[in-house]
């Protein structure tokens, strides 16, 4: 995806697995998707992303590796 989508207001979203993403505010979200509930610039979504995910691995590994498998 090219960077120029981007260059207005932002999203975030995050899948099932709790990856979150970018994503412009008039587009719908990509299928397995959902808005995260914060909106702004690029970079106020990238550091906002930063701030809340910091541990990088998938859901479903946290959580065999935390003993919590479902």
């Amino acid at each position: 995806m090219s960077e120029s989508i981007f260059d207005g207001a932002c999203r975030i979203v995050v899948n099932h697995e709790q990856q979150y993403s970018i994503w412009p505010v008039d587009r719908l979200a990509p299928a397995g998707w959902q808005d995260e509930g914060t909106h702004g610039t690029r970079q106020e979504c990238l550091d906002r992303i930063e701030q809340i995910w910091s541990d990088m691995r998938l859901l479903s590994l946290r959580q065999r590796t935390d003993g919590r498998e479902r």
